[in-house]
């Protein structure tokens, strides 16, 4: 079967020029199924993981029918608005309205709190044409009077299951209330829990469904493996595992902000760079320890799932859970940040006798048992990243505990929020977070 390109899709010349210069060529699945109904003007419904390509999915289509009709960027008043649920996954969509709208002379802002909100008035006082913005800086600016919503003409609330973890959904209500009834709307979900399928029905008029399955990654992508130990041992396991230099870049998961800063302050000690990430950190910290991380200055990020989501990191290694989580989604997602753009990569978690309920949750998931390491990894038997060209046959082996069907759910790869680098060979579309 012939693969579509993007000049398949009915972007304009203007935007395929862009593309060409990203060196894109092949839209992913959810691009080819959602550019052409955005550009006829349909709501649409997205259920798509991080990583698919969903943010150049939407940001491609509403910026070439903004570029349509040409006006002036009026104070206060944007004509797109895009929701995120977190800073960092707002200024990722920044960065890609940025690079992908760099030939249509349009203007946007990218609010969010954690910051000081006065270059953000400026810029909105300027006048934007597309607005990216979390649910609390919005609604903060727009009862001082430095935004207005009238204007609306397209309206993106992404990430809406992780709104509703976040306690957002409230928020995202009134903020639908003032927009325009007569506007395109786009939402997109990881996930369909109830009140996220009620929100949909209410924000959308007739939409085109698009669902992406990232099934098959975690199975042919990433090495999975689990070590039993007590709770107490972990920080020396990790310590141990970590020795070996070729873990080169390693996100490592906690379920708690307080976890993760003991859990970097121990690395440190041990002359292992590391930062963490969560929730308490300043926006400036966050955003420095992100760009060590992506320099390799630092070697570990340790993160919190909320502090995490989103994210967009390449070439990460190997993740690791110092703690299983509690809902077995978030194993999916986490890691899902290790097999990105067709790369393969390593997932390794440790299992305390009272995270045993979590793991068979996890396993029951994904349709799959995670091969065991035993109580204590011996360092000959750290799992090394795969080399992409390694075959099915050299799949890690099972563990003897008797589980249901091998094939499993997984995680997509990670979207890029950068701009990617210069390749000749062909390559699948954005993936920008």
């Amino acid at each position: 079967m012939t693969e579509l390109t993007f000049a398949q899709l009915g972007l304009d010349q203007r935007m395929l020029e862009t593309l060409e210069a990203e060196n894109y060529s092949i839209p992913t699945p959810i691009q080819y199924q959602a550019i052409p109904s955005l550009l006829k003007g349909r709501d649409l419904l997205g259920i798509a993981q991080t990583g698919t390509g969903k943010t150049a999915a939407f940001v491609l289509p509403i910026l070439q029918k903004l570029s349509e009709k040409p006006v002036k960027a009026a104070p206060r008043r944007p004509r797109a608005l895009i929701l995120a649920p977190t800073r960092e996954l707002a200024i990722q969509i920044g960065e890609s309205v940025k690079t992908y709208g760099r030939n249509l002379h349009l203007r946007h802002a990218v609010i969010f709190g954690g910051v000081g909100q006065s270059p953000q008035i400026q810029k909105m006082v300027r006048g934007v044409h597309l607005l990216v913005a979390t649910p609390g800086r919005l609604l903060d600016l727009i009862g001082q009077g430095h935004i207005e919503l009238d204007a609306i003409s397209f309206f993106v609330l992404d990430e809406a299951d992780r709104m509703l973890d976040m306690g957002f959904i409230h928020d995202v209500k009134k903020i639908a209330r003032l927009i325009p009834e007569k506007r395109q709307s786009l939402l997109f979900s990881a996930t369909m829990p109830r009140d996220i399928a009620r929100l949909a029905e209410n924000l959308l008029k007739n939409p085109e469904r698009v669902e992406i399955s990232p099934k098959i990654v975690t199975v042919d992508r990433i090495d999975q493996h689990v070590y039993f130990c007590e709770s107490g041992e972990k920080r020396d396991l990790l310590a141990e595992i970590l020795a070996d230099e070729n873990l080169r870049r390693v996100i490592v998961f906690t379920r708690t902000k307080h976890r993760a800063n003991r859990v970097a302050e121990f690395l440190s000690k041990r002359k292992i760079e590391t930062e963490a990430i969560h929730g308490n950190k300043s926006q400036g910290a966050r955003q420095r320890a992100l760009a060590n991380f992506r320099k390799g200055d630092t070697r570990v990020l340790v993160a919190t799932d909320i502090a995490a989501r989103g994210i967009d990191i390449d070439d990460v290694t190997h993740v690791i859970n110092f703690e299983l989580p509690n809902e077995p989604e978030s194993y999916v997602h986490r890691i899902g940040r290790t097999a990105r753009a067709g790369a393969q990569g390593v997932a390794l978690s440790f299992c305390a006798p009272d995270e045993r309920p979590y793991l068979r949750d996890i396993e029951k998931l994904i349709k799959s048992e995670i091969a065991s390491k035993g109580e204590r990894p011996l360092m000959e038997h750290i799992p090394q990243k795969p080399k992409n060209e390694q075959s099915q046959n050299n799949r890690p082996r099972r563990s003897n505990r008797k589980r249901g069907p091998s094939k499993a759910a997984g995680a997509a790869p990670q979207e890029k929020s950068s701009k990617p680098a210069r390749s000749r060979r062909r390559r699948r579309g954005p993936k920008a977070a």
